[in-house]
């Protein structure tokens, strides 16, 4: 099945009757968006998942979980599908903590903290995204280096996020 997003431009703005096809390449100026979401348990633990073994950065970990909006869909409502997507969370109340442009994938960032007193050992896992979890605390996660975490956008945005979400 196609999926479809919506077209912006790098001011977070919707280009009108424009739509992007995921892996189609995006024209110069335009932007797909993209909803991050990193679960911070209630006791201060933080959820990391590890990211499937057959794709790119396989086997490697994730802060966060998250991925495209959908054509029509709001960074919000992204966000909150992706969560129950890719970790099984159901979260109603979560707050955006900020934006990014990343011009080299033509990519919008919205992120999204999420903290939760869901049960540790309820977190499910999505065939083809995701592998494993587990839950760390503040000094193992800071400890993780690029061997470890799936990108090095993921330590820009633990060092960007810091204050908010630790």
């Amino acid at each position: 099945m196609t999926e479809l997003w919506d077209a912006y431009d790098n001011t977070f703005n919707k280009i009108k009757d424009m739509t992007l096809v995921r892996g189609e390449p995006l024209p110069e100026g335009v932007y797909h968006l993209v909803c991050d979401i990193v679960v911070k348990h209630t006791d201060g633990s933080y959820l990391l998942m590890q990211r499937d073994f057959r794709k790119h950065l396989g086997g490697m970990w994730e802060l966060t979980a998250g991925g495209s909006a959908l054509l029509g869909e709001e960074p919000l409502d992204c966000a909150v599908r992706e969560l129950k997507e890719e970790t099984g969370v159901a979260a109603a109340n979560l707050q955006e903590i900020g934006r990014v442009v990343h011009d080299t994938h033509h990519s919008l960032y919205v992120e999204y903290l999420c903290v939760t007193d869901c049960r540790k050992d309820s977190i499910t896992l999505q065939d083809g995204e995701t592998a494993d979890y587990k839950w760390v605390d503040r000094n193992t996660l800071l400890a993780m280096d690029a061997h470890e975490l799936a990108s090095d956008r993921i330590m820009e945005f633990i060092s960007r996020f810091e204050s908010a979400i630790l």
